[in-house]
């Protein structure tokens, strides 16, 4: 029986490390969807923008990070589960090269189904825990999108009052040479959103801030 399957399984830690690379991009994508075209009723003329940097806003909110900290423990956690049981069938292919030579035809029959079986039980339960409707997904849908959800109702707010025809994120949106500062309402965001959940004391912004104020 062919086990190049079990010899040339996957290594999960560097699958852990894309998995996470990938979830970790994913709130990026997320809310570089919503808050990109908020489309006024004005003319092409009158149109006023603004910009946001998600990943500025997001490191501003404990909640966020505290789930970020719940998916990282669980990622690890259930990568570690399957590394063991991957060692386990590890050790079932060994134990069957050492023994093959010894067992009758019905006996090797049987023990390389057992290995097969245990094989397909652990890339059965990869996939659960962090195929693309993964128990990692569910989690991160259950943690991150209320957080999500409230960012883009605040953008929304904000740019329905003050008039925005375009909210672009600078964290993921289309690519943004310059920007003056004045227009980065990031930080009308939190203060949005400040009452519904707590902010860490805000961050300096970079250089593009300084830069953008001699614009004013």
């Amino acid at each position: 029986m062919h086990f190049a399957t079990i010899a040339g399984k996957i290594n999960l830690k560097i699958l852990g490390g894309k998995i996470m690379k990938k979830y970790s991009s994913y709130s990026k994508f997320f809310l570089s969807m919503m808050a990109v075209f908020l489309i006024s009723a004005f003319t092409v003329q009158a149109q006023k923008l603004g910009y946001v940097d998600t990943d500025y806003i997001l490191k501003n909110i404990p909640e966020y990070q505290d789930a970020q900290t719940q998916l990282d423990d669980l990622s690890k956690q259930w990568q570690q589960e399957i590394e063991d049981k991957y060692a386990k069938v590890d050790q079932l292919y060994k134990a069957y090269q050492t023994d093959a030579v010894l067992l009758p035809e019905d006996m090797k029959h049987q023990r390389e189904d057992e290995i097969v079986k245990a094989e397909k039980e652990v890339k059965d339960l990869q996939k659960t825990r962090f195929g693309p409707e993964g128990d990692l997904f569910k989690k991160r849908q259950e943690l991150v999108k209320p957080i999500q959800e409230k960012i883009f109702n605040a953008i929304e707010d904000i740019a329905t009052k003050k008039n925005y025809a375009f909210i672009f994120d600078k964290a993921s949106g289309p690519v943004i040479m310059y920007v003056q500062a004045k227009l980065d309402i990031s930080d009308e965001v939190l203060e949005q959103i400040g009452g519904i959940m707590g902010v860490r004391e805000k961050d300096n912004k970079d250089d593009g801030k300084a830069k953008g104020n001699k614009d004013k």
